[in-house]
């Protein structure tokens, strides 16, 4: 896989590209356009390489002293959609988690076919109330966050009625993610009994891939949700990262099937299920 902030990286470099051949269709170099508009001649080489992100003010005046002013709005739409691509979480839940679950809520609804593999946790659309929240418990104590835990669960259980409408949901699952305690011993009984409850849902196909299964092809990799063949969101310690890149894009459905061939399902996965809640006891 690519490392975190390619995405963000590739979609600048692109960016700046399409000023460069606004620039050169104007018939201006990067110093001569630097004398202009009073900017350090180092600066638009900076814009085109991807190595700085562009103010909105910047490329209306980019495109201004080009001549092709009709060009602005699209590509601010384009640069507001870049920054938006690596968001840190103490930005993100400035406001609280309950803004921060609501903010993902419109991606959620439109997506019809949600891919999902996750090495460390079970994920958001087969969790109870219980283990969400003391997920969210951990994370509003970590990050230092106001105490809204009870309205953000509410707003993630609501997220979850999309299981119930025109969706489909493939989750890949690490062994060892029925191991890891999040909660108390019976918040996890009780969330494993759950996610064998959830693989009798037809939207729903659920793969756990054993800790004895050979790596040789693909080993763990970092937790994604892949939604349609349109975005993939990937969350790491420090921030929230959203893929849109098409070459990336294939990478993690590609990662995605390659992950598929080691997992078990039905009564094979069901059986790992039921030991772990065992070794719970």
């Amino acid at each position: 896989m690519t490392s975190p902030s390619s995405s963000v990286e590739e979609a600048r470099k692109e960016l700046g590209q399409r000023l460069a051949r606004i620039r050169d269709t104007a018939g201006l170099t990067k110093r001569g356009l630097s004398e202009m508009l009073g900017w350090h001649e180092s600066k638009p080489s900076r814009f085109e390489s991807g190595k700085r992100a562009i103010s909105e003010r910047d490329i209306r005046a980019w495109c201004s002293a080009c001549g092709n002013e009709d060009a602005a709005e699209e590509l601010i739409e384009t640069a507001r959609g870049i920054e938006g691509m690596y968001v840190e979480w103490a930005r993100m839940e400035a406001h609280g988690l309950k803004r921060a679950q609501e903010s993902v809520l419109p991606l959620w609804e439109r997506t019809q076919r949600f891919r999902i593999y996750s090495p460390w946790l079970i994920p958001g659309p087969v969790q109870t109330a219980s283990y969400i929240r003391a997920l969210l418990t951990t994370i509003r104590r970590r990050r230092a966050l106001i105490d809204d835990v009870d309205e953000a669960v509410e707003v993630r259980m609501e997220k979850q009625k999309v299981i119930h409408g025109n969706h489909t949901f493939a989750i890949l699952l690490e062994e060892s993610v029925l191991k890891y305690r999040i909660g108390c011993a019976a918040v996890m009984a009780g969330q494993l009994g759950y996610l064998m409850t959830a693989m009798a849902v037809p939207s729903i196909s659920i793969g756990i891939i054993p800790q004895d299964a050979d790596r040789s092809k693909i080993w763990p990799v970092e937790g994604f949700f892949l939604y349609d063949d349109e975005t993939v969101n990937v969350e790491l310690i420090s921030a929230h990262l959203t893929v849109v890149q098409k070459p990336e894009l294939a990478m993690y459905a590609k990662a995605f099937s390659d992950l598929s061939e080691l997992a078990v399902h039905g009564t094979a996965a069901r059986e790992l299920i039921t030991t772990a809640i065992g070794s719970l006891e």
